[in-house]
């Protein structure tokens, strides 16, 4: 198991992410609007303007993180997690 800091503070599992989208396109949009209604959105941009969509398996996670970020941030935990293993 490896946390990540997605911006702020806040930190998720990296072994719930599927997925890392920018909120540019309609697809995106429909989907954090769907989790909106559903109420599976987690807010984590702490008033800034929403850069990355992190999809985990029960929720959607909203970040002030671009994308690249968040992805690279996941892969040194990856690398921190197979150095301890």
């Amino acid at each position: 198991m490896a946390f990540i800091n997605i911006g702020f503070g806040n930190i998720i599992n990296t072994d719930k992410v599927v997925s890392i989208v920018t909120p540019d396109s309609a697809p995106a949009k429909r989907l954090v609007q769907k989790a909106k209604e559903d109420g599976n959105i987690i807010d984590a941009t702490q008033g800034r303007r929403t850069r990355g969509i992190i999809v985990t398996d029960q929720h959607i996670v909203l970040s002030a993180l671009l994308p690249d970020t968040i992805a690279g941030r996941t892969k040194d935990a990856q690398k921190e997690k197979e150095v301890e293993a």
